[in-house]
Protein backbone atom coordinates (compact mmCIF):
# COMPACT_ATOMS: atom_id res chain seq x y z
CA UNK A 1 0.00 0.00 0.00
CA UNK A 2 1.49 3.05 -0.83
CA UNK A 3 1.80 6.04 1.28
CA UNK A 4 1.26 9.54 0.79
CA UNK A 5 4.11 11.78 2.63
CA UNK A 6 5.48 15.41 2.22
CA UNK A 7 8.59 15.76 2.17
CA UNK A 8 11.41 18.60 2.89
CA UNK A 9 14.48 18.25 0.64
CA UNK A 10 18.02 20.33 1.08
CA UNK A 11 20.79 20.89 -0.31
CA UNK A 12 24.18 21.13 1.74
CA UNK A 13 26.74 23.16 0.07
CA UNK A 14 26.40 26.32 0.48
CA UNK A 15 22.46 25.99 1.88
CA UNK A 16 23.23 24.40 4.92
CA UNK A 17 26.99 25.27 5.29
CA UNK A 18 28.78 28.35 4.30
CA UNK A 19 31.53 26.64 2.18
CA UNK A 20 31.33 23.62 -0.52
CA UNK A 21 32.62 20.68 1.14
CA UNK A 22 34.32 18.71 -1.46
CA UNK A 23 36.48 21.93 -2.42
CA UNK A 24 37.18 22.95 1.33
CA UNK A 25 38.29 18.58 1.65
CA UNK A 26 40.89 19.43 -1.22
CA UNK A 27 42.24 22.07 0.47
CA UNK A 28 42.83 20.55 3.54
CA UNK A 29 44.94 18.06 1.69
CA UNK A 30 46.84 20.67 0.06
CA UNK A 31 47.93 21.56 3.42
CA UNK A 32 48.74 18.85 5.22
CA UNK A 33 49.94 16.32 2.11
CA UNK A 34 52.74 16.52 -0.74
CA UNK A 35 50.41 14.30 -2.70
CA UNK A 36 47.79 16.90 -4.09
CA UNK A 37 50.63 18.69 -5.12
CA UNK A 38 52.06 16.42 -7.54
CA UNK A 39 48.86 16.49 -9.42
CA UNK A 40 48.60 20.07 -10.24
CA UNK A 41 49.31 19.71 -14.07
CA UNK A 42 46.36 17.24 -14.21
CA UNK A 43 44.35 19.32 -12.04
CA UNK A 44 45.05 22.21 -14.43
CA UNK A 45 44.14 20.46 -17.84
CA UNK A 46 40.54 19.88 -15.64
CA UNK A 47 40.24 23.21 -14.93
CA UNK A 48 40.27 24.40 -18.65
CA UNK A 49 38.29 21.23 -19.10
CA UNK A 50 35.74 22.78 -17.04
CA UNK A 51 35.08 26.12 -18.94
CA UNK A 52 35.13 24.23 -22.19
CA UNK A 53 32.27 21.35 -20.42
CA UNK A 54 30.95 22.54 -17.33
CA UNK A 55 28.64 19.62 -16.85
CA UNK A 56 31.25 17.15 -17.47
CA UNK A 57 31.84 14.31 -15.98
CA UNK A 58 35.64 13.54 -16.67
CA UNK A 59 37.24 16.90 -15.36
CA UNK A 60 35.09 16.19 -11.58
CA UNK A 61 36.51 13.06 -11.52
CA UNK A 62 40.02 13.65 -12.52
CA UNK A 63 40.30 17.05 -10.72
CA UNK A 64 39.82 14.82 -7.35
CA UNK A 65 42.06 12.15 -8.83
CA UNK A 66 44.58 12.31 -5.97
CA UNK A 67 41.79 11.35 -3.31
CA UNK A 68 42.77 7.75 -2.34
CA UNK A 69 41.48 5.77 0.49
CA UNK A 70 44.70 6.13 2.27
CA UNK A 71 44.53 9.82 2.30
CA UNK A 72 40.17 10.00 3.28
CA UNK A 73 41.14 7.37 6.41
CA UNK A 74 43.79 10.08 7.45
CA UNK A 75 42.51 13.11 6.67
CA UNK A 76 38.39 12.95 6.55
CA UNK A 77 37.53 12.83 10.11
CA UNK A 78 39.64 15.67 11.39
CA UNK A 79 38.42 17.65 8.39
CA UNK A 80 34.45 16.85 8.98
CA UNK A 81 34.87 18.10 12.74
CA UNK A 82 36.36 21.33 11.36
CA UNK A 83 33.40 21.25 8.38
CA UNK A 84 30.80 21.23 10.41
CA UNK A 85 32.12 24.69 12.42
CA UNK A 86 30.86 26.29 8.90
CA UNK A 87 27.58 25.23 8.87
CA UNK A 88 24.97 28.25 8.98
CA UNK A 89 23.66 28.74 12.72
CA UNK A 90 20.13 28.66 11.74
CA UNK A 91 20.66 25.30 9.90
CA UNK A 92 19.97 22.51 12.54
CA UNK A 93 16.64 24.15 13.79
CA UNK A 94 15.55 24.17 10.54
CA UNK A 95 15.46 20.62 9.52
CA UNK A 96 14.25 19.79 13.28
CA UNK A 97 11.19 22.37 12.58
CA UNK A 98 10.45 20.45 9.27
CA UNK A 99 10.67 17.24 11.35
CA UNK A 100 8.13 18.68 14.03
CA UNK A 101 6.14 19.84 11.23
CA UNK A 102 5.52 16.19 10.73
CA UNK A 103 7.66 16.00 6.70
CA UNK A 104 10.01 13.74 6.03
CA UNK A 105 13.50 15.51 5.62
CA UNK A 106 15.86 14.60 3.05
CA UNK A 107 19.52 15.32 2.57
CA UNK A 108 20.22 15.98 -1.35
CA UNK A 109 23.49 16.33 -1.85
CA UNK A 110 26.71 16.11 -4.79
CA UNK A 111 28.92 16.17 -1.49
CA UNK A 112 30.65 12.72 -1.81
CA UNK A 113 29.66 9.49 0.35
CA UNK A 114 33.34 9.80 2.34
CA UNK A 115 31.86 13.06 4.02
CA UNK A 116 28.14 13.51 3.96
CA UNK A 117 26.75 11.54 5.78
CA UNK A 118 29.31 12.28 8.80
CA UNK A 119 28.50 15.85 8.27
CA UNK A 120 25.36 15.48 8.68
CA UNK A 121 24.66 12.63 11.23
CA UNK A 122 23.85 15.08 14.03
CA UNK A 123 21.41 16.72 12.31
CA UNK A 124 18.82 13.18 12.21
CA UNK A 125 17.77 13.47 8.74
CA UNK A 126 15.34 10.71 7.36
CA UNK A 127 17.31 10.32 4.58
CA UNK A 128 20.53 11.43 2.73
CA UNK A 129 21.48 11.05 -0.74
CA UNK A 130 24.78 12.06 -2.00
CA UNK A 131 27.72 11.29 -4.70
CA UNK A 132 28.91 7.82 -4.36
CA UNK A 133 32.08 6.56 -5.31
CA UNK A 134 34.32 3.88 -5.69
CA UNK A 135 35.87 2.25 -2.61
CA UNK A 136 39.05 1.66 -4.21
CA UNK A 137 39.52 4.88 -6.37
CA UNK A 138 37.22 7.13 -4.01
CA UNK A 139 37.68 9.92 -7.26
CA UNK A 140 35.68 7.98 -9.18
CA UNK A 141 32.07 8.66 -9.05
CA UNK A 142 29.23 5.49 -8.96
CA UNK A 143 26.67 8.29 -9.29
CA UNK A 144 27.10 11.89 -9.10
CA UNK A 145 24.25 13.13 -7.02
CA UNK A 146 23.87 16.63 -9.02
CA UNK A 147 21.43 18.63 -11.03
CA UNK A 148 18.05 16.09 -12.10
CA UNK A 149 20.13 12.56 -10.33
CA UNK A 150 19.28 14.75 -6.95
CA UNK A 151 15.44 13.69 -8.34
CA UNK A 152 16.16 10.42 -9.33
CA UNK A 153 17.62 9.67 -5.99
CA UNK A 154 14.32 10.79 -3.99
CA UNK A 155 12.41 9.00 -6.47
CA UNK A 156 14.06 5.82 -6.16
CA UNK A 157 14.13 6.25 -2.28
CA UNK A 158 10.38 6.47 -2.01
CA UNK A 159 9.71 3.67 -4.46
CA UNK A 160 12.00 1.68 -1.99
CA UNK A 161 9.84 2.69 0.78
CA UNK A 162 5.97 2.52 -1.16
CA UNK A 163 5.64 6.75 -0.27
CA UNK A 164 3.53 8.69 -2.70
CA UNK A 165 5.84 12.34 -1.86
CA UNK A 166 4.71 15.48 -1.93
CA UNK A 167 7.80 18.26 -1.89
CA UNK A 168 6.41 20.95 0.07
CA UNK A 169 9.37 22.61 0.03
CA UNK A 170 12.93 22.60 -1.29
CA UNK A 171 16.13 23.96 -0.13
CA UNK A 172 18.91 25.71 -2.75
CA UNK A 173 21.92 28.21 -3.21
CA UNK A 174 22.61 27.04 -6.92
CA UNK A 175 20.58 27.18 -9.80
CA UNK A 176 21.99 23.42 -10.52
CA UNK A 177 19.60 22.67 -7.99
CA UNK A 178 16.47 23.28 -10.71
CA UNK A 179 15.24 19.56 -10.86
CA UNK A 180 15.11 19.50 -7.59
CA UNK A 181 13.56 23.21 -6.93
CA UNK A 182 10.66 22.47 -9.84
CA UNK A 183 9.23 20.42 -7.97
CA UNK A 184 8.31 21.55 -5.04
CA UNK A 185 5.61 23.99 -3.66
CA UNK A 186 7.73 26.12 -1.96
CA UNK A 187 11.29 26.87 -3.08
CA UNK A 188 13.35 28.49 -0.37
CA UNK A 189 16.70 30.14 -2.10
CA UNK A 190 19.90 30.87 0.22
CA UNK A 191 22.84 33.29 -0.64
CA UNK A 192 25.55 30.84 -0.17
CA UNK A 193 27.70 33.53 1.30
CA UNK A 194 25.94 34.80 4.12
CA UNK A 195 23.50 32.13 4.83
CA UNK A 196 20.20 34.10 4.62
CA UNK A 197 17.32 33.48 2.36
CA UNK A 198 16.91 34.89 -0.91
Amino acid sequence: MMKKVNVVLFDFDGTLSALDSNIEFARYCFRHSIRPWLYLPLIAVCAISRLLNPDGLWWRENIRRFVSPKLIKKFAPEFIKQHRRERFGWARERVQAERDAGNKVLMVSASPDYLLPALVRDMKFDAVFCSKTKKDKPWKYEFLCWGKNKVYAMDQWAIDNNYIPRVVRAYSDSKHDLPMMEIADEQVWIDRKTGLRI
